[in-house]
């Protein structure tokens, strides 16, 4: 199948949202990253999401350059030619965007789709994510909706996170305290902002103590309950219930009971990177300690080329990467409900 159209995008988030699952969203860093989730997707007979960060486009662009759009343009065309082998539907996204980023990332991404689409084709992306988690929630705001009519124009939806979330990725930090939770007014002042779908879908990362990184269970308070306090209190003021498209960040360590009571309260999308990055770098060290005299060149010998050949240990990392989103598919009950 091809990657989703706007159509289909939105059918997948719906069928999620009301099947109470959700997508594994993959950060990608290369083509083979991008087809150890595609593989992965596709022996779990899920639908998904893969995502592109600044830092991602970044090292996609090249180390010479280091040009973000170049980065995410090449691979997000190259896998809407390869995701046709693939018999899941894929979406495209690129992940966490602050706004000194905004000018040379997701802003020329969106006028690439919106000249496409008018065209008469469809977008490069399926959604992008604007992360003004930083900013005051009325700057955040502000940003947000002049960026989700852009989006609209283009077919496209957006993902805002309007509170931050702990850690660090890409350069964007925040402390780990109790700022980390959304309160009922910040979705309030949200839904007035940027409405209920009448100015076009978005997806909402709300926080509820996440963090981005590498942490054990309870080193971190999750309250996934908070999300159904969220869409009651937004519910409660506006008349529509179920309101919002909730994403999970910070997703690593979380445990199975956390995750599930995220998707009855309605996540349709989970972040995951730090368990990727982890599945697939953990065989090539295996193979390189197994092979140290193989892959290099000790004392003066030659080596063995079989061992040092990428496609020897990459293969190994592909496979592995491959098997975690299956995991995640798993734990997020969408294996198995790929639109048929």
């Amino acid at each position: 199948m091809p990657i989703a159209t706007p159509e289909v995008y939105n059918e997948m988030l719906d069928r999620a949202k009301a099947g109470k699952f959700a997508y594994p969203a993959i950060n990608v860093t290369s083509t083979q990253t991008l087809h150890a989730a595609l593989r992965g997707f596709a022996e779990a007979e899920s639908d998904g999401i893969v995502q592109i960060s600044t830092g991602g486009a970044e090292f996609l662009g090249g180390q010479y350059k280091k040009e973000m759009v170049t980065g995410s343009v090449a691979l997000a065309e190259f896998a809407h030619i390869v995701a046709e082998k693939y018999p899941v539907n894929v979406a495209l996204h690129t992940d966490h965007c602050p706004k000194d980023k905004l000018d040379g990332y997701v802003r020329p991404l969106l006028a690439i789709s919106e000249e496409r689409v008018k065209n008469g084709r469809n977008p490069l992306f399926q959604s992008h994510m604007w992360d003004g988690s930083a900013e005051t929630l009325a700057d955040n705001l502000a940003i947000a909706q002049e960026l989700l009519e852009q989006a609209r124009r283009a077919n496209i939806i957006l993902e805002v996170e309007i509170t931050p979330t702990g850690g660090e990725e890409d350069g964007v930090s925040h402390e780990i305290n109790d700022s980390l939770y959304t309160t009922v007014d910040d979705a309030i002042r949200t839904a007035e902002a940027l409405g209920l779908g009448e100015k076009g879908r978005y997806l909402l990362a709300a926080s509820f103590g996440n963090v981005h990184g590498v942490y054990k269970p309870g080193n971190v308070v999750l309250r996934p309950d908070l999300l159904k306090e969220l869409s009651d209190g937004v519910a409660a003021k506006f008349g529509k219930p179920s309101p919002f498209d909730f994403v999970f960040h910070g997703g690593s360590g979380s445990t199975e009971q956390e995750i599930l009571t995220a998707l009855e309260n309605g996540v349709v999308k989970m972040n995951l990177d730090t368990d990727t990055q982890y599945a697939f770098t953990r065989p090539v060290a295996d193979h390189m300690l197994k092979n140290y005299d193989g892959v290099l060149k000790v004392d003066g010998e030659v080596g063995s080329k079989k061992t040092y050949d990428p496609r020897t240990w990459g293969k190994l990392a592909e496979a592995s990467m491959a098997a975690r989103v299956v995991e995640a598919t798993q734990n997020l009950r969408s294996a198995g409900n790929k639109i048929k």
